[in-house]
């Protein structure tokens, strides 16, 4: 809480995590620097509708997270997604939460621009900014700043979106939901399927994700 009383945002980074990286990390650092935020819940995927069935199942993945964010009191984890039954919707975990903060308090959905892109994709996505904030984590000098949507989004986000999109993170705390925020993060050449190939051709992947989590692939002879 900050010293006008008003609770700092919360925000949200959900994926597959299969495994976590220095990638995911570096992106909710930076995520909750830039935009204020008081903390980040990580959530890992169940069952993801838009790809293909993680390698490694979610109560492994939700380890793999847990391991990540040993020592960090700033970045939680949530394994409500790995508990549901059926397909990981992100509305049905943002109503799930918003009930649980309550309808006050600002929640910040975290993207990255190519997940924003695909929004309207999405299972009922034209609700998801009445339930919370969007953060997009552009490369430096990318879409969207200003009020100019990317691409073929444009007429779709501005049935819902338009002139939100906002450059001050104060303003995230004006309001529960509803606005877009662009935000630039550092390019990280990371990737979860790189660190697989690594693994599973016997090659080292430290310094790509945390000891702990390497440990435990290692242990338990995960991507193999």
């Amino acid at each position: 809480m900050n010293r006008s009383g008003i609770e700092a945002p919360i925000g949200l980074l959900g994926g597959t995590f299969d495994p976590i990286h220095f990638g995911h990390l570096r992106l909710a650092e930076e995520a909750r620097d830039s935009l204020g935020l008081g903390s980040i819940t990580l959530i890992p995927a169940g069952d993801p509708p838009h790809r293909s069935s993680p390698q490694s199942d979610g109560r492994t993945r939700l380890a793999l997270v847990r391991r990540a964010v040993e020592g960090n009191a700033k970045l939680q984890v949530d394994a409500g997604e790995v508990d549901a039954q059926g397909k990981s919707y992100t509305v049905l975990t943002l109503e799930r939460l918003r009930a649980e903060y309550g309808p006050d308090r600002s929640i910040v959905l975290i993207l990255g621009a190519d997940a924003f892109k695909a929004l309207h994709t999405w299972h009922r996505w034209r609700e998801i900014p009445g339930l919370a904030h969007i953060a997009v984590a552009n490369r430096p000098g990318t879409a969207p700043h200003g009020r100019r949507w990317p691409g073929v989004l444009a007429p779709e986000l501005d049935q819902v979106c338009a002139d939100r999109i906002r450059s001050d993170p104060a303003d995230l705390r004006t309001a529960p939901a509803g606005l877009v925020m662009p935000f630039d993060m550092t390019p990280l050449a990371i990737s979860a399927s790189l660190i697989r190939d690594l693994i599973r051709s016997g090659h080292s992947a430290r310094y790509l994700l945390p000891d702990s989590v390497l440990d435990y692939i290692d242990s338990n002879h995960l991507y193999r």
